[in-house]
């Protein structure tokens, strides 16, 4: 007898541990179905996405000018002066907002939509002519001639240093806007055109001991990673004249990286250098 009643508990454990089982994996199987059919899923964001975005604005640090603002970004230093209210001597001061990108605003009036009105033609009304009228008339139907430009002088370019080309202009890097001369420490850097220093210093990421050189209201050009600067802003430099030593300021060797930017825009600059 004790025989039996020890095989018929062990059978009816075995059936209450399977039933257990399917039990078991009901639920589960509920539970999972829930959070997978949950609306209240957390989303997922491109936490790359905000740092992606273009700043609209620059707040002016000490050493800056508009000229290397404008070329940070990549814009035409006229349009960023036009823009911001700025004159045509450029001056900017620290802590100055900088907007760097033109906002069209939308006028309110614009926006409201007048109420149809009755069309009315009255008798016309001519004013007594007399001759100071008559010539003011004259004068403002014409159209205005227009201002002369004075045409930007040809630019005589050369090379700014003497060695061979060790990185080339693509416009498809954004890491590479103009060229890498090979060099040693301390040969020179000439200015490959005439103008004005505009930008002196080493405010730049990524450009080490920086010049900017401003030819016209067309051209800039730029040298940078010097190991020594040897004109200051607002110096005017003559084509071929040593401006700086090749160094390797912000580089992992000696060269120095030259850009020539029309308009803001950068352009490859072994289409103005002469041929070797």
């Amino acid at each position: 007898m004790s025989v039996d009643t020890d095989r018929g508990g062990n059978s009816r454990c075995r059936v209450f541990g399977i039933l257990n089982r399917i039990v078991i994996i009901g639920l589960t199987g509920i539970i999972l179905t829930s959070c997978m059919g949950s609306p209240n899923r957390a989303p997922v964001h491109d936490r790359f996405t905000q740092s992606a975005k273009k700043p609209s604005y620059h707040i002016v640090s000490k050493g800056e000018t508009l000229f290397s603002i404008a070329w940070r970004y990549g814009v035409d230093y006229k349009q960023l002066a036009k823009q911001n209210g700025i004159s045509s001597s450029y001056i900017i001061y620290p802590g100055q907002k900088i907007y760097l990108y033109k906002t069209v605003a939308k006028s309110p009036a614009a926006s409201v939509k007048k109420p149809p009105q009755k069309a009315v033609d009255p008798a016309p009304v001519k004013p007594p002519v007399t001759p100071s009228s008559r010539s003011k008339t004259t004068t403002a139907s014409k159209n205005p001639p227009p201002a002369k430009s004075t045409p930007s002088a040809e630019l005589q370019w050369r090379w700014p240093a003497q060695g061979k080309v060790i990185a080339t202009f693509s416009s498809q890097n954004t890491l590479n806007k103009g060229i890498d001369i090979e060099g040693r420490l301390g040969e020179p850097v000439l200015a490959a055109a005439s103008g004005v220093v505009v930008y002196a210093g080493n405010g730049i990421r990524g450009y080490g001991n920086l010049l900017i050189i401003k030819h016209n209201e067309t051209y800039l050009s730029a040298y940078a990673h010097n190991s020594k600067l040897l004109v200051k802003e607002q110096t005017v430099v003559k084509v071929g004249e040593k401006i700086a030593e090749i160094g390797q300021s912000g580089a992992d060797k000696p060269k120095l990286h030259f850009e020539i930017r029309r308009a803001g825009k950068p352009i490859d600059p072994r289409n103005y250098l002469p041929r070797r």
